[in-house]
């Protein structure tokens, strides 16, 4: 298996990349958003990879972490979500993202992905409930107020919110405004209810 690759940037296309490793360019299938945060060309890159091969078809698909290429696949290991679907879902939302689309059984947020249904998306919700962890918040640790509590779900419900692109303060109101505080998925679920209401 090709676990990554190291070379120079030949070119960007519409849907992979072209990267040039001991004389040899490989074309690699990404998503968009691989493509806007990669170097002008010329430049030398690492792209973590994953060989599929399917009867005729063989083809490297490629992002810039380890985590984005676990994710996908991830993605790939759901029944009728093949590594099309998965760039597709991975080009219109992070992997955070999905991690809190699938925590909070959004269906509506992963059907905005070319080609994902909603069926899909509730079967796929189904599949990696388990398999995607809880967002990790380490990552996301500062000095978030955490309303005077110490609980853990309020805390993760909160970091989870601001990786998604809502501001501290917006995180922070709409966190306070739910009843049922029981568990981070029920928080998210009250929080994001709030949030779309303003």
């Amino acid at each position: 298996m090709i676990s990554f690759i190291r070379g120079i940037l030949i070119s960007k296309r519409e849907d992979s990349i072209v990267v040039e490793c001991n004389h040899i360019g490989y074309e690699i299938f990404v998503p968009l958003s691989v493509l806007s945060d990669l170097p002008p060309t010329a430049n030398e890159v690492k792209i973590y990879t994953e060989l599929y091969v399917r009867e005729d078809i063989l083809k490297l698909y490629g992002f810039i972490s380890e985590d984005d290429i676990d994710v996908f696949r991830k993605l790939i290991s759901v029944s009728g979500i093949g590594p099309k679907g998965a760039l597709g879902i991975l080009s219109s939302m992070s992997p955070d993202a999905l991690r809190l689309a699938v925590l909070t059984e959004n269906v509506t947020a992963i059907s905005q992905a070319k080609g994902i249904g909603k069926k899909t998306a509730s079967k796929l919700i189904i599949e990696l409930k388990d398999k995607l962890k809880p967002i990790d918040i380490n990552n996301f640790r500062d000095d978030v107020s955490i309303l005077g509590s110490k609980s853990s779900f309020i805390e993760e419900a909160i970091l989870a919110l601001t990786t998604l692109g809502y501001s501290q303060t917006e995180s922070l109101n709409a966190v306070k405004h739910c009843k049922d505080t029981s568990s981070t998925e029920k928080i998210l679920k009250n929080a994001l209810s709030n949030l779309a209401k303003e």
